[in-house]
């Protein structure tokens, strides 16, 4: 049996930020031979071409992180109808310089929760667009744009029945996509 890495990165910063918690929810449906690894990114500092033979500690560590992983999950949420600020800094950082990012070939899921009517929605297929372009294999469906309301999760921090089935089945979808296109 193998076990697959998966790198998390949560493009939200925020102490109790709902994404952050959908990622801990979510990995709960994984089954034993999926390990997955936290990326923090908000300690990585604003992407400079200058700097891109020197990377900062900070950056090294990141891209180490997404280098030894099978695949990545992007966890996000929607900031003016695009993704955040911080989590397209750490994709500049992960693909740069160039022809030597860490990203090619990695699959990719992506999901997120937001308290707009929409969801993620927009931000997902921005997303979308940037991974095609560092050559990501995306899964496509389903897709996930949760409305963060009351009830989404538990008192102990577990994903709502009302909710559970639906990321259940995506769970299953993204790990069959990674042991599909994991390198």
């Amino acid at each position: 049996m193998s076990n697959f890495e998966i790198a998390v990165v949560v493009g939200s910063l925020r102490k109790d930020s709902y994404n952050e918690r959908l990622a801990h929810a979510i990995i709960k449906f994984a089954p034993p031979d999926f390990q997955f690894k936290f990326v923090e990114i908000g300690d990585l500092p604003l992407y400079n071409q200058d700097f891109d033979s020197t990377p900062a500690p900070s950056v090294a560590r990141m891209k180490g992180i997404i280098t030894a992983a099978n695949g990545v999950l992007f966890v996000t949420p929607e900031y003016n109808r695009s993704i955040p600020g911080v989590l397209k800094n750490a994709i500049d950082h992960g693909s740069r310089p160039y022809g030597k990012s860490v990203w090619v070939g990695k699959p990719a899921g992506i999901i997120g929760a937001s308290i707009g009517a929409i969801g993620t929605a927009v931000a997902q297929q921005e997303l979308r667009n940037i991974l095609a372009y560092l050559d990501m294999p995306t899964l496509g469906q389903p897709e996930v744009f949760l409305n963060a309301t009351d009830g989404l999760f538990d008192e102990n921090e577990n994903i709502s029945l009302k909710s559970e089935e639906f990321l259940k089945t995506w769970m299953n979808a993204y790990v069959n996509w990674v042991k599909k296109h994991a390198v």
